[in-house]
């Protein structure tokens, strides 16, 4: 066996299990994550291959990376950024290295198969959970659904994950019998209602938003039939909703209702934590307008730094909304620069995009776009799960198709 077959193999297993270092925990995801990064590193070196370094997309990322850089030594306490400024390089070369085995491995696929059975064993624990309250392991908690984690975030997991094996299996199928397609679309609601299930409010609008992208683009439906696809989202989601309390009081309860009228529209907008935060986020640009008070230093500012006192500051770790985590720690110059270069490779990638040939690409590209819908809230983009989950999903954008992968476009 020569060494590329090695090197093959090796790698296989390494991108195979990431949905399970996930799960483990953020430890492992980032020893996984790393580990990938420093073989390939490695690895390329051995080749002598280093041609993927002047693609366009990398020196891009390695703009960011400088960015970040010069954002530590700016940032108001140093040792809150270090780690995750410098550390961003390991994602620069997770992405190349997926650009070069889905290259050079034709079996490369298969790691959707794993990853297809991995969701589907959170998902049914999911939904055991929501009905036994512990998950199959025998832990439960009376907020949310865990599943597998140690914090609510399987809904995020779930919606990183859902639609690109709902493209795998579009792809894998696609020369099977045309019926195969209702048992995908069924696989996708399924996966699409355990994140509803989760009361993580926030990643089910995104993922519900997601999925009438997704099937409003793709031709294997009729109109009738995606028509009646989403009627039987809306008679799922309210059998549901009529049969829990949790829901009722997640969705209903502590939002809706908060909807009815304007005065209370008023006082939603004047004292939800989310637009407290929100307005927090302002105030910290306002004092650091041009770069910000630096990567992971929103909470720094607001809550730790005791000689710093403003009661429009809201106390957390960061603002909770990836626009008012950019400005708030980047500034208006850092925001700029980052969301140029990410918005630029995304567009640019837009009119390469076939959604008939490449469904996991265009899956892909729908997780990007809703990772940037504004207002709505999220966990802090530069934390290392959410990185990973970002990560996963805008390597495959590139790597899976021959048009966008670096190493078929070598300069």
């Amino acid at each position: 066996m020569n060494v590329k077959n090695i090197a093959n193999k090796y790698f296989f297993i390494l991108f195979s299990i990431l949905p399970i270092s996930i799960i483990v925990g953020p430890m492992i995801s980032l020893a996984n994550v790393l580990i990938i990064a420093l073989s390939f590193l490695i690895y390329v070196t051995f080749i002598n291959e280093w041609s993927w370094i002047m693609d366009k997309k990398i020196q891009l990322l390695f703009i960011i990376y400088l960015y970040l850089i010069f954002n530590t030594f700016i940032a108001q306490e140093f040792s809150n950024s270090v780690n995750r400024n410098f550390g961003f390089i390991r994602f620069i070369l997770f992405f190349a290295a997926f650009n070069y085995f889905f290259f050079n491995y034709k079996n490369f696929y298969k790691i959707f198969i794993i990853w297809t059975i991995v969701i589907l064993v959170v998902v049914l624990d999911m939904y055991y959970e929501s009905i036994t309250g512990s998950n199959i392991l025998g832990f439960g908690h009376n907020d949310r659904i865990y599943s597998f984690f140690n914090k609510p975030i399987a809904g995020s997991f779930m919606l990183s994950f859902y639609l690109l094996i709902s493209g795998f299996l579009y792809e894998f199928f696609k020369d099977k019998n045309y019926s195969s397609n209702y048992l995908i679309v069924i696989t996708s609601i399924i996966f699409l209602l355990s994140i509803l299930i989760t009361g993580e409010r926030s990643n089910t609008i995104k993922a519900f938003l997601g999925f009438v992208i997704f099937y409003a683009f793709i031709k294997n439906f009729s109109f009738k039939q995606k028509v009646t696809s989403l009627i039987v989202i809306l008679l799922l989601t309210s059998i549901i909703f009529v049969n829990s309390n949790f829901l009722k009081m997640r969705y209903i309860g502590q939002l809706f209702i908060h909807f009815q009228t304007k005065d209370q529209i008023i006082d939603y907008y004047n004292n939800s934590t989310y637009f407290n935060l929100y307005r927090s986020g302002i105030e910290v640009l306002k004092k650091y307008p041009y770069f910000g008070a630096g990567n992971k230093n929103y909470g720094f500012e607001t809550c730790w730094d005791k000689e710093i006192y403003n009661p429009n500051y809201h106390c957390n770790s960061h603002p909770h909304q990836i626009y008012f985590e950019f400005l708030s720690e980047h500034g208006i110059l850092g925001a700029i620069l980052i969301l140029f270069i990410f918005f630029k490779l995304f567009f640019d990638l837009l009119r390469k995009i076939n959604i008939e040939k490449n469904k996991i690409q265009f899956a892909s590209f729908i997780y990007i776009l809703i990772v940037f819908i504004p207002l709505l809230p999220g966990g802090a983009f530069f934390s290392d799960s959410l990185l990973t989950l970002f990560f996963i999903n805008f390597s495959l954008l590139f790597c899976v198709d021959r048009s966008s992968n670096i190493f078929f476009n070598k300069p």
